[in-house]
This record gives C-alpha cells, sequence and structure tokens, in this order.
C-alpha cells in the first residue's frame, strides 16, 4: 500500500470516527421534558443483584442514552459499565434495537418509533462477588446503593435538568439512611420526591438488616444524623459517650465553617467484613464504609474514625465550594482535577484538625499522623521526579489500580502532601500575624459565604490566592505554585512554624503500634527500606533504599531471619541487635522466596529501629497545640 493510499484511508478512518461520535447530542443547559421513572429492585441480596427498570419519555427519532463514566467524588473514569448488563430497549411494548457507540461506549444509540411517547428499559447492575471483580456493595446483611451505577440517561441535556422519580425495592425489613426524600414506603418498596439527575446520583443510600439512627445535633433546625448498619444487631449499638465524640464533630465543624449548606445531612456509616470499604463524600451525606469493629472495639479502631470528619468537611469544601474545572454538565464530561490539593488536601487537613477537636481521634494521636505523614514525604523518592502538582492526575493515569513501587511513582498524593502544604500555609499566617488569624479565618471566609445554599459555588486558583490575601498579605500564588510544582525536599516548614520536628525514634508511638497491630503488618520503612505483611511478604519498598539495593522486589516473601523463621518480632530483635547486641559488626541474613526461587540476602545495616514521631522544638511557640485544641 503506497504512503498517500495510506494516508488516505487514516483520513477516512478519522473523518468516520469523528461523524460517528457526533451522533452523541451535546449537553445543553435546558429542562428535559417528563419525568424518567427509575425503578431499582434490590431484594436479591443472595445473587447480589440489582434489578433495573426505567421509563424514558421519549420523542420519535433518534435517541442516545448514557451511561455515567465520570464519578465526581472518584475524580475519574471510574462509572462501573462492565458491571451492567441485560440491557433490552422496548416502545409500547415492542423491542427496540440499539447499538453501542464506537467510540464513546458509555454511549447507546437507538432510534424512538413514530407513535412512540417513552422508551421503556430493563438491565441489571451486577454487583461484584469476589475482590478482584470490584468494590462488593450488596451482601446478605447491607446494600449500598450509588444512583450513578444504576442509571442511564438521554445525552444532549445538562444532569441537573433532567428530573428523575427513584424508587427502590428493600429486601423484606430493612431499613435505610439516605439524603434522599422520602415520598412513601409501600412495604419494601419506598417511592422518592422526584428530584434532578445530578442530586439524585450525589443522594447514595445504604440499607441493612441491623439498622440504626443517631441524632448527632439534637432539637437542630437542619437536623444531622449518623445512619449505622452492620453485619451484626451488636455492631450498630454505640455507647452514649461515643456519640457524644461525634456530636462534638458537627459541632467544631459548625465553629470553623460558620455556616451550614445543606437541608439535612445523613452520614451512612455500614461496619461490615464483607461489604466493601468506602469513603466518598457527598453534598448533604456521605459514604462510608469500615470494619465491624468501630464501635465494639473503640480503643483498637481509633485509626478509621477519621473517615467521618474527612468526609463530612467535603460537604463545605468540594461539595459547596467546588473547583471551577470540575464545572461539568453531565457525568460523561471529563473532569479537571488540577485543584484537588485543595478539594482533598486541605479537606484531609481538616479532618485531621476536627478529629482532634472533637476528641474522635486523642490529640496525640492526631500528632502521630502527622508524624507519619512527615516521614512518608521525607524518604518520597519519587519527589525527585514528579511533583505533588501531577499527582492529580493519577485517579485518571491509574484509577486506584495497585501499583508496585509507589515510593518511586507517587500515586494520589494531593491528599497528604497537600495536608502538609496546608499545614505550612496555616503556620506561614500565624506566624505572619504574630498568631492573631489562621487558616481558621480562611475557612470562614471561604466556606461560609451563603449560610443556607447549598447550590454549587466553583473557584479557581486565583479565588483561593484572594482569599488567603484577604486574610494574610503574602505572595501567595508563589508560595503554592513552589511547593505545589517544585520537585526535591517535602515541604515541612509547618512542622518548624508549629514548634516541632520530626525525629526517629527506636519504638513506635502508641497510635503506629496500634496500627501495625490492626494491619498485622511490620514497618522498617525507615530502617531496612521496606515494610512486610503477617506472612513476611513485601508491602512497600523504598526505592533505592537498602532493601532495594539488595535486590529486593515486589512480591517477594522473608521466609527467615539470621536463620530462625520469620516473625515480625524476629527482624525487630535482629534488627536491635546489628546496632547494639553481639552481632553488631554482622549484616543480617534474610533467607528470601520470589515465585519459585531461593537466596540469601545480607544486609548490613547497624543503626537500629526508626519509627517517625514529632518532637517539641525548645524556647518555640507551640502552634500545633493551638491548631488541634477545640475552638470555644
Amino acid at each position: 500500500m503506497t504512503v498517500m493510499r495510506k494516508t488516505l484511508l487514516a483520513l477516512l478512518l478519522s473523518a468516520a470516527l469523528t461523524a460517528q461520535a457526533d451522533t452523541i447530542p451535546a449537553p445543553v443547559d435546558q429542562p428535559y421534558p417528563g419525568t424518567i421513572v427509575l425503578k431499582v429492585d434490590a431484594s436479591n441480596t443472595a445473587q447480589q443483584i440489582f434489578r433495573i427498570s426505567e421509563t424514558i419519555p421519549a420523542k420519535p427519532g433518534k435517541l442516545t442514552l448514557l451511561y455515567p463514566q465520570w464519578v465526581p467524588a472518584n475524580h475519574g473514569p471510574s462509572g462501573p459499565l462492565n458491571q451492567l448488563a441485560g440491557l433490552k430497549f422496548s416502545a409500547n411494548g415492542k423491542p427496540l434495537a440499539w447499538k453501542r457507540d464506537t467510540v464513546n461506549v458509555h454511549a447507546f444509540h437507538l432510534e424512538v418509533p413514530r407513535d412512540a411517547k417513552a422508551v421503556e428499559v430493563e438491565y441489571q447492575y451486577l454487583s461484584p462477588t469476589e475482590a478482584n471483580q470490584g468494590r462488593t456493595t450488596i451482601t446478605s446483611e447491607i446494600l449500598g446503593i450509588q444512583w450513578h451505577s444504576m442509571v442511564l440517561y438521554p445525552a444532549g441535556h445538562s444532569t441537573r435538568r433532567i428530573t428523575v422519580q427513584p424508587s427502590l425495592t428493600l429486601p423484606e425489613g430493612w431499613q435505610y439512611g439516605s439524603a434522599l426524600e422520602t415520598a412513601e414506603r409501600q412495604g419494601d418498596t419506598v417511592q422518592f420526591k422526584a428530584l434532578d439527575l445530578e442530586t439524585m446520583v450525589d443522594s447514595p443510600l445504604f440499607a441493612g438488616r441491623y439498622f440504626k439512627r443517631y441524632d448527632l445535633d439534637p432539637g437542630a433546625k437542619i437536623p444531622v444524623h449518623l445512619n449505622v448498619v452492620a453485619d451484626t444487631a451488636e455492631a450498630v449499638e454505640a455507647k452514649p459517650e461515643q456519640i457524644e465524640l461525634h456530636r462534638a464533630m458537627v459541632q467544631q465543624a459548625y465553629k470553623l465553617f460558620n455556616s451550614q449548606h445543606y437541608q439535612h445531612y445523613d452520614f451512612l456509616l455500614a461496619l461490615s467484613e464483607e461489604f466493601g470499604g468506602v469513603g466518598r463524600e457527598h453534598h448533604q451525606s456521605s459514604e462510608n464504609g469500615v470494619k465491624l469493629d468501630y464501635f465494639t472495639e473503640w480503643n483498637k479502631a481509633e485509626s478509621v474514625r477519621g473517615l467521618l470528619p474527612h468526609e463530612f468537611t467535603h460537604s463545605w469544601n468540594g461539595k459547596f465550594r467546588r473547583p471551577a474545572d470540575q464545572n461539568v454538565p453531565n457525568f460523561n464530561t471529563p473532569l479537571q482535577n488540577s485543584l484537588l490539593w485543595v478539594y482533598e488536601g486541605q479537606t484531609q487537613y481538616w479532618g485531621q484538625v476536627l478529629s482532634a477537636r472533637s476528641g474522635i481521634q486523642k490529640m496525640e494521636s492526631v500528632r502521630d499522623i502527622m508524624a507519619a505523614n512527615a516521614a512518608r514525604y521525607d524518604h518520597m523518592q519519587g519527589r525527585s521526579w514528579r511533583p505533588v502538582q501531577d499527582t492529580t492526575n493519577d485517579p485518571i493515569i491509574n484509577g486506584r489500580r495497585p501499583l508496585g513501587w509507589t515510593n518511586w511513582q507517587r500515586s494520589e498524593d494531593y491528599y497528604n502532601e497537600g495536608a502538609l502544604i496546608w499545614l505550612d500555609v496555616d503556620t506561614k499566617i500565624r506566624e505572619m500575624s504574630n498568631d492573631t488569624k489562621s487558616l481558621d479565618n480562611f475557612a470562614r471566609n471561604f466556606f461560609g459565604i451563603d449560610n443556607g445554599a447549598y447550590v454549587a459555588n466553583h473557584y479557581t486558583f486565583e479565588d483561593v490566592v484572594k482569599a488567603l490575601n484577604a486574610i494574610q498579605p503574602h505572595d501567595w500564588a508563589a508560595f503554592l505554585r513552589t511547593r505545589l510544582d517544585g520537585t526535591g525536599a517535602a515541604p515541612l516548614d509547618g512542622y518548624a512554624r508549629a514548634g516541632w520536628k520530626l525525629v526517629y525514634t527506636d519504638t513506635p508511638t502508641p497510635y503506629l503500634k496500634a496500627v501495625e497491630e490492626r494491619s498485622k503488618s511490620a514497618d522498617f520503612q525507615y530502617s531496612l527500606g521496606f515494610s512486610l505483611n503477617s506472612e513476611g511478604k513485601v508491602e512497600a519498598l523504598q526505592w533505592e533504599g537498602l532493601g532495594f539495593k539488595a535486590g529486593i522486589g515486589g512480591g517477594t516473601t522473608v521466609l527467615a531471619v539470621n536463620g530462625t523463621a520469620y516473625k515480625a518480632d524476629v527482624l525487630r530483635a535482629a534488627v536491635t541487635a546489628a546496632k547494639t547486641g553481639g552481632k553488631a559488626d554482622k549484616p543480617i541474613e534474610l533467607l528470601v522466596k520470589k515465585g519459585a526461587k531461593y537466596r540469601t540476602i545480607l544486609l548490613d545495616y547497624h543503626d537500629g529501629l526508626k519509627y517517625p514521631r514529632l518532637e517539641r522544638i525548645p524556647g518555640t511557640p507551640d502552634r500545633l497545640q493551638t491548631i488541634l485544641s477545640p475552638l470555644k
């Protein structure tokens, strides 16, 4: 084939693809005529199948229906299209042929007959039945409805201008929590009030055999509820003092943001060993899924209690105030994530602060979390080539798939490195203002506007800079861009301004020790350069660290330490002995296995165990104590 013919063929193919793509109407800001009736039957918990039907008002002619691709709170194209099955269309009782778009596979084309006024659709959403298929959303005791997984909608209209009438059939006797407004319940079928598609998708539902609702703001005009579902009846029962800490968290958030941007707020909390873990923000609710022992093993479960403060903060940051480049007309228009270091990074910071201020996590524990965060980025080798700003693309690049070399590749570091940046900003404001102002003032001014409004208010980078300058004049644009776009050393200046420094000692803090015990892992990141799970398998590895240089890679399992079968305590003892004991001049000998290959590795290391913690800098103001103390 000649070059000219190849070029002509390529141009024709490109034109054909463009023509195909052009068959999908662009969304416009005008009402969709009529109301879509959406019915979800979630009663088949045994087979984990959701059966769905829709009645979609439609005019004769071409109709394109879309399955959501870009899920707002996931920051990427994560719509579970692979779980959609059994798709059938009909009109006036007669089947309709359909064709998937060959360019945008989330789009389905069909021709509405001349005499039809609506299209009937039937399909199933098949919840994963094994972990390798995705997150489990329905079990014998719990189910979660994420409406973006359940709905097809017409192209050509903004999602906020499409009206939907949803209903749900539950397993017999189950109760539910949601930000949706209930119109009526007849038996186990619940009909919700009609609303726009965007709000519906932003209003998930948790239901369960075992359910309990707790009032987190008794007597308030704007109610806040904690809706708990669990594997067992015992697990939904919280002690009064536990609920008081959650109530304190709500009040501390109100004192911080000085506003409310919802009609009512519903925490959806699933406690389970089977239902998939989740932390996902919504404007008037949040999805939270953790292990079964949240209430029953209160002291042991402290590490997961930062989830609810984080997701609650999102009602203000990420949902009411949203990045302008995420102001998209529908769920099939790509999101842009350039400001996730505000959306998620500042939320991560406020989540830590609210956890300490409310007591839902002890102040000492939050300090330990901050120490672990500082240590992680102090040793993040990927910072040498990849700035944190670029990690805002990770939800699109990687979609939270496992990575083999996170210390080098980096992942969604806009969360925790973003929190470092906002501690840096907070302490800088405090330092420059002689401790008369802080990031708390920014929170009230930026997120506290239009109290009572719950229509999204969008912002740009310039808006953030302007708001910071209104609190404390400074070259905030340069301050932020240096930290966002730079490589090299981690942004740890905020710790010193807060009156603390990162140090490493040979014993873990009580909090980090509890985290290791809960996760059944052993952390040697800052000594040997890796961490291991309970079976001795490498979980994380420092790029160019000691273990890396010795040839240890992913998928490696440590079988023995100095001739003794591996246990975490055996390796800890060997590291200590190599520093202070009779083996101080000898390397640590590891027998490792990868695949079918065994080999012996010698680690010539004599500096002992190293665990991060924060230590006070004598003679400096303790701003961290102030930051983490409750607001009066």
